[in-house]
């Protein structure tokens, strides 16, 4: 009996622990939370909508390297160091998700890696997918 496959997908950008960027098990590709740093591992700005931007591009640069895009993603979760953030998030996100948006989950935190206002974590299947109304 054959097994399932599991593939672990590394990141050029520096990490904040010791993980990997996203793990792909048979189709599913779950990625790990991302906060806006840059390659050095720094926060790009102390703005939050700065923050979920990058935190975006850097989520992108991952579902890329797998033949993957947005429009892969089929669950997030959206942590917050402060709810009162969750618009300013919002206003961002929809700019990458949607018009279909993936299933969400958002909540607020004590606190985040390097002192970040967000993290994302996606779920995601890899290759194609036929949307059914």
């Amino acid at each position: 009996m054959a097994g399932i496959t599991r593939r672990y997908v590394t990141s050029q950008r520096a990490a904040v622990a010791p993980i990997s960027a996203a793990v792909i098990v048979d189709r599913t590709m779950y990625i790990s939370g991302q906060i806006g740093k840059d390659m050095a591992g720094n926060l790009v700005s102390p703005d939050v909508s700065v923050q979920t931007d990058q935190a975006l591009q850097n989520m992108g640069e991952i579902l890329k390297s797998q033949g993957c895009d947005y429009s892969n993603v089929v669950k997030t979760t959206v942590l917050l160091a402060d709810i009162n953030d969750f618009a300013a998030v919002n206003e961002v996100y929809k700019k990458f998700f949607g018009p279909k948006y993936p299933a969400r989950a958002a909540y607020q935190v004590a606190a985040l890696p390097k002192k970040a206002s967000v993290e994302i974590e996606a779920i995601a299947i890899v290759g194609p997918i036929v949307d059914v109304d």
